[in-house]
């Protein structure tokens, strides 16, 4: 039975009980924010169930203490969206995190396995999956959703000392600890993309001029987005976007017309977005980062050759490809000729000169 935590002394309860594991997760809604909204806090300790409340009036101080200590291991199913929604209550995010999702890749049961699909792997619990799109935000829940919650992290333990053992059983148990512990370096250290402009290969035709404008508008769009925790395409959609950098409207009043419709971009956002695309572009923001060209058939070609050798290290060590080297990182090795920054740890000695040897090659 859940225990369904709404004041603060009865959190504190859980506070006292032993152990180093603790199972997390989180219920958070994200349809009109920029941000989540966390709405549910699930953890298991000591073989008890709690749900705890984070719309309650609750000193949380306890909880993040607990979750940040090294000497915890927060076990938690794709944890990347859940550390988004945790932010708040912990700045400096978990103190070790045990991912299973990651640790199911490693072990060869999948890539991207769900929590459903894994429970019923390790466990033989076929999980109920009718509240994945409940609202969460709503008081008080239903029982149906209480069941939901409790579900999600009842399996946790079983599933860390499974993943545990074929961790290592294959020598793969250190390798896993570094991704989880990456995860956590990008939670705590979540910045602004700077240069934005670089997804956006269709424009790679665009003048200097406008590919500088299409970044500014951009970073501006993040930023607001965040200032007024609105969904970034409430503010401007995509293709608004790419229409506004490469031809700027005249005036306040041309920009309310092809603005029409988007639920965020009010009189004040707007009066700064004709600001940002009709102020003259400084020295500083001409010196960007271009837009990388549309592939060709070359960057095709070299990529797949790359790729063969990805696929050969992967089959050897029994990977997953995408979790040895996803696609997005070979074009990034391609494009800049710098091995990538997600590409160090345990990747490295694997892939490193046997990639660059073969792109000096081609």
């Amino acid at each position: 039975m859940a225990a369904w935590i709404d004041r603060t002394e009865r959190l504190h309860d859980f506070d006292h009980l032993p152990g180093r594991l603790v199972g997390l997760d989180t219920e958070f809604m994200r349809t009109d924010s920029f941000a989540p909204k966390l709405a549910l806090i699930q953890i298991e300790i000591d073989s008890r169930i709690a749900l705890i409340d984070p719309i309650a009036d609750i000193d949380m101080s306890v909880l993040a203490r607990r979750l940040g200590d090294p000497n915890t291991i927060s076990i938690m199913h794709s944890a990347s969206e859940d550390l988004d929604a945790l932010s708040s209550l912990l700045p400096n995010s978990l103190g070790t995190l045990f991912d299973t999702q990651i640790a199911a890749a490693f072990c060869g049961l999948g890539a991207g396995l769900g929590y459903q699909k894994l429970v019923l792997i390790v466990c033989g619990v076929d999980l109920p999956k009718g509240e994945t799109r409940s609202d969460w935000l709503q008081r008080p829940l239903t029982p149906s959703q209480l069941e939901y919650a409790a579900q999600d992290v009842i399996h946790l333990p079983v599933l860390h000392a499974d993943l545990s053992a074929r961790l290592s059983s294959r020598g793969f148990a250190d390798w896993h600890a570094e991704d989880c512990a990456r995860m956590l370096a990008r939670a705590r250290h979540r910045e602004p993309d700077l240069q934005p402009q670089t997804a956006y290969r269709g424009a790679a035709e665009w003048t200097r001029e406008q590919q500088a404008r299409l970044r500014r508008v951009l970073i501006w769009r993040d930023a607001t987005a965040r200032r007024i925790d609105k969904p970034r395409p409430w503010i401007l959609d995509d293709p608004r976007i790419l229409d506004l950098a490469a031809n700027p409207p005249a005036n306040a009043n041309e920009l309310a017309e092809r603005g029409r419709g988007l639920r965020a971009l009010r009189g004040t956002e707007r009066a700064e977005l004709l600001e940002v695309l009709r102020s003259p572009l400084s020295a500083e923001e001409l010196d960007f980062e271009c837009i990388p060209a549309a592939a060709d058939g070359e960057e095709r070609r070299v990529i797949r050759a790359l790729k063969e050798i990805v696929t050969t290290r992967a089959g050897e060590l029994d990977l997953p490809e995408g979790l040895l080297c996803s696609r997005r990182h070979l074009e990034s090795l391609y494009l800049s000729r710098q091995w990538p920054a997600a590409l160090e740890g345990w990747r490295k000695p694997l892939l490193h000169d046997a990639l660059m040897n073969r792109l000096s090659e081609l």
